[in-house]
């Protein structure tokens, strides 16, 4: 797949460094044109599928390798079908539509999808791609890994999020085949733990959909292929919160000027978890593998991370009604440094004193000391935190 697929920068980033106390790097998949990793697998698939006599392609997908298997499908002149779960983000159908592919939303969770994807492969001829579990598209994956050790020749230790397995799959047997002494650490979201299920039960487990902001992440199972590959070459398997999914998209932001789908964070989320002390001082690449994310999914988690940094803060406090009131309030917000976003009157809940009115406030702060600092001297006002 070398030169049709982009060979994507490996550079260091000296903010996350700080932040992590790791001596961080960054592999940019994000660049792909498709905006994630999968292109690399969706490509190998395809490449050695032309010449056989197949309709075309069809796979599930929540997104990436749908995107992926599209691009590549109409660069190949092969036809494909992608069949999406119903959550699926909609820039994610819409741009697969736009690339040239057949989407058809289907069912509930990934199994689901999948469900209607190999009834249509049967039905009409077309070879189904497995995400995640495909040898070619494992292989495919890999390169990523290959990319890698010769990118950064003392790399310490590399994270890779978790979703079906078939990046970790793939990453780990090229890292481990040639650089052994590396470490690989898997990270998953801890609303669908399906590797950490499968490690448990010795095979894949299906666990419960559940939503999260990691959507790339939310495979109900494992692929059989990826979890017998990356069960060897694993060394460590963690999990991350949603809160600190969020956080991660919000610091790539704003340290990197980087724009995250919550899976590909998910590795900076493993490093800012306080669950890998081992990694301070070490050269650790953090697997930037998707920056797909729904517009309106990424202004809520701006805000979610946010409010989980104290640096945005809703407050009710109990104001005169009078003329000045509101003025007053005002000016001591401003005093403490801090910056009012939202102001609302509530009167008919605000007790038996005609003359008073509660105001419920959104205030951006620079931090949760600083918050803690507004608040304190607004106690004349009885403010208290929502």
């Amino acid at each position: 797949i070398l030169g049709n697929v982009l060979r994507t920068p490996c550079p260091v980033s000296e903010a996350l460094s700080h932040l992590t106390g790791s001596r961080v790097v960054c592999k940019l998949e994000y660049l792909q044109r498709t905006g994630s990793f999968k292109e690399r697998g969706a490509c190998n698939a395809l490449m050695l599928l032309k010449g056989k006599k197949l309709k075309g392609a069809v796979t599930a997908s929540a997104g990436n390798h749908a995107l992926a298997l599209a691009y590549h499908g109409k660069r190949l002149g092969v036809p494909v079908t992608v069949v999406m779960p119903k959550f699926a983000p909609l820039i994610k159908s819409h741009n697969s539509r736009l690339l040239g592919a057949n989407v058809i939303l289907h069912g509930d969770s990934f199994m689901e999808a999948k469900q209607e994807a190999n009834e249509l492969a049967k039905k009409e001829g077309l070879y189904y791609v497995h995400g995640f579990d495909d040898p070619h598209v494992i292989a495919g994956a890999g390169t990523l890994g290959l990319e890698l050790i010769e990118e950064v020749p003392d790399l310490d230790a590399v994270i890779v999020p978790v979703g079906g397995g078939g990046l970790l799959a793939g990453v780990s047997l090229a890292i481990k085949s040639v650089r052994p002494h590396i470490q690989v650490i898997g990270v998953e979201g801890s609303t669908m733990p399906g590797f950490a299920a499968a490690l448990r039960a010795g095979e894949p487990t299906t666990v419960p959909a559940v939503p999260t902001l990691a959507d790339g992440l939310a495979v109900g199972c494992v692929g059989t292929n990826a979890f017998q590959i990356a069960r060897e070459h694993l060394d460590r398997l963690i999990e991350v919160d949603e809160a600190t999914i969020a956080q991660a998209i919000l610091r790539l932001i704003e340290m990197e000027k980087a724009v995250i789908e919550g899976a590909a964070a998910s590795s900076l989320a493993a490093l800012i978890s306080g669950q890998l002390p081992e990694l301070s001082g070490k050269r650790v690449c953090l697997l930037l593998c998707g920056g797909n994310i729904d517009p309106l999914l990424l202004s809520t988690v701006i805000e979610k991370a946010m409010a989980a940094d104290g640096r945005l803060v809703r407050f009710v406090a109990s104001i005169s009604d009078r003329p000045g009131g509101l003025a007053k309030l005002a000016t001591l917000i401003a005093e403490a440094g801090a910056t009012i976003i939202e102001v609302t009157h509530d009167r008919a809940f605000c007790g038996a004193n005609a003359f008073n009115v509660n105001v419920i406030c959104r205030v951006a702060t620079r931090d949760a000391e600083h918050a803690a600092q507004l608040i304190q001297s607004l106690s004349i006002f009885d403010a208290r935190l929502m």
